[in-house]
């Protein structure tokens, strides 16, 4: 029997804003990580932007410190109740 698996709901989106906002590019920003021993390719970051990948919580942390935001910032939209009222 096939099975078809529901796609969830992924940040990709918001990590790719957050990073332009922050003027940086995915190469600068994972050479930011790996000052912070994060030892995370391009390649590898591409794939947490498309939702091919789910991010670690771990990376999630430093890229607030990163970029100055709040977790929120990170699921912005992902909410389907959010704009119900």
């Amino acid at each position: 029997m096939e099975q078809k698996l529901r796609r969830d709901c992924n940040m990709g989106g918001n990590l790719r804003t957050l990073r332009k906002k922050n003027k940086l590019s995915q190469e600068r920003l994972c050479a930011e990580l790996q000052l912070r021993s994060y030892d995370i390719g391009r390649t590898t970051y591409q794939k947490y932007e498309s939702g091919k990948l789910n991010i670690p919580i771990s990376v999630l942390i430093q890229l607030k410190k990163i970029y100055g935001c709040t977790y929120d910032d990170f699921f912005i939209g992902l909410d389907p109740d959010e704009n119900t009222p």
